[in-house]
């Protein structure tokens, strides 16, 4: 998938997560996570920029998913002593999800296109490929991308027809 439909399969992915921290009591940190998504909606494709490193290989992993993870949950644990309270929520279990949650998502795309991913690398180097669409598809990213903003507003009407 191109960024697009990177984006959108972000926002179908977090829907979800978010509505639950949204029912919590968390919306900052259901938009924050939102906004952190899809920012980092991209970072597998860094591998574009990695000498020796062959794209769609380890970054596209479930290795890499939970390295990000654990990135990411360093940085929510030296959040947490200053915002943890204010968030109401453990910031090092929710950055560990929002790390892992990212790449697994964009996994997600990249699967749905012929070149596929190796997600079990560096046990398998084996190709898992659903070869719906190829990536550069602009309708298949245009639908993508709508699918999560679509999904992403209901969510948010459904919330507060519930309030």
């Amino acid at each position: 998938m191109y960024q697009l439909g990177h984006y959108g399969i972000a926002l179908l992915v977090y829907a979800p997560v978010g509505a639950a921290l949204v029912v919590r009591g968390n919306a900052l940190a259901a938009y924050l996570g939102g906004a952190i998504m899809v920012g980092t909606a991209m970072l597998p494709d860094c591998d574009h920029r990695l000498p020796l490193i062959q794209h769609r290989g380890p970054t596209h992993s479930f290795v890499f998913a939970l390295l990000i993870g654990v990135v990411f949950g360093f940085v929510g644990s030296a959040l947490d002593p200053l915002f943890g309270a204010t968030a109401g929520l453990d910031l090092r279990a929710f950055g560990f999800t929002i790390g892992t949650l990212t790449v697994l998502t964009h996994m997600l795309g990249d699967v749905l296109t012929p070149m596929g991913i190796r997600p079990f690398w560096p046990l398998s180097r084996r190709r898992y490929s659903f070869d719906v669409t190829p990536a550069k598809n602009p309708v298949a990213n245009y639908v993508l991308f709508a699918l999560g903003v679509f999904t992403s507003i209901v969510t948010l009407i459904g919330l507060g027809k519930a309030a």
